[in-house]
């Protein structure tokens, strides 16, 4: 039987490749970066046979006109490769992908698949800080979290269990670790309803949100431009107790929260909190380690970097 031996929650961001020249708080960055190297040995040591990701996508392999809640790579995968991304196909695991999505839908959680799933940093950034230089395959299991209406946090714990109990059902001897790529708090400029969109940004942004398939590129320079011109919004309190609750082992109880709270909490890019949760439950919410949390305004985001280890008890962590 199959098992989950390692789960790591981490945020990104691309400006972290393509704009490191001009952060100001570089003790923070480094410390983020030195994290994502340390939860990359963590991997090493536990010596996976097959890697999930659980991510988001940032409309370059999913569009307005189509938008599952959850979907399951089960055959080729091609990351995009913007902002200085892995680009082109990734190793995988079609079996394992194949019977790991038959088994969730069994279980009562209705994913979609895809044979050819286009990813984006979403969940090439943790292929590569986390995976760097590691000759495994891996399954992307891609989590809506921008485009409204979004599964509720209780939704992605069950996804998180039904995971865990896929998994040991699925033949053979696989060692397999899960990663939860996104968050923490942030605010991306991106408009609150893709059906009223305010301003000529938010227009570009819908239109390349509904006719980008097959050539995100076009919009990809204008997209850049709007991102980067972002005044940052991120809510340390509510970062460091949901690290918090993660070192404890309480990170259940976000599953209560309504998609509205959460963007209050840690703004619309903090639903990217819901990869986390699928991780945790699939690892049956083990109090976990935080390695940093780096609140970074040049990046727009609250960097954090976890891992949950269920053959350990966890250690607290320096993250304040």
């Amino acid at each position: 039987m199959s098992d989950i031996v390692l789960g790591v929650g981490a945020s990104h961001s691309t400006l972290m490749n393509t704009h490191w020249d001009q952060v100001v708080h570089t003790d923070r960055a480094e410390a983020f970066r030195a994290a994502l190297g340390t939860a990359r040995r963590r991997v090493a040591e536990a010596r996976p046979d097959t890697v999930v990701i659980v991510g988001s996508n940032h409309f370059r392999g999913f569009w307005l006109d189509l938008i599952p809640a959850f979907t399951v790579g089960v055959g080729e995968v091609v990351a995009a490769g913007e902002a200085g991304t892995p680009k082109g196909p990734q190793r995988t695991d079609p079996a394992f992908a194949q019977a790991l999505a038959a088994d969730l839908v069994e279980a009562g959680t209705e994913v979609a698949i895809s044979a050819r799933l286009q990813i984006d940093h979403g969940q090439s950034h943790a292929i590569q800080y986390l995976l760097d230089g590691l000759d495994v395959p891996v399954v992307p299991l891609v989590v809506n979290v921008f485009a409204r209406p979004l599964p509720t946090l209780a939704r992605c714990v069950r996804l998180g269990e039904n995971l865990a109990a896929a998994v040991g059902r699925i033949a053979g001897d696989r060692r397999v670790v899960v990663i939860a790529s996104g968050g923490l708090s942030h605010r991306l400029p991106w408009p609150s309803d893709w059906t009223d969109p305010q301003g000529d940004d938010e227009a570009f942004l819908v239109d390349a949100w509904i006719n980008g398939r097959g050539e995100w590129e076009r919009y990809d320079r204008r997209r850049r431009e709007i991102i980067v011109a972002a005044r940052p919004t991120i809510s340390p309190e509510f970062d460091r107790a949901f690290l918090d609750d993660l070192e404890h082992g309480r990170l259940r109880r976000y599953a209560s929260m309504t998609t509205a709270e959460v963007e209050s909490a840690a703004g619309n890019g903090g639903q990217e909190l819901r990869t986390w949760l699928v991780m945790a439950a699939a690892l049956g919410f083990t109090p976990g380690t935080p390695l940093v949390y780096a609140p970074m305004p040049e990046w727009l985001t609250g960097m954090g970097v976890a891992v949950l280890d269920p053959a350990s008890a966890a250690t607290p962590g320096d993250h304040r």
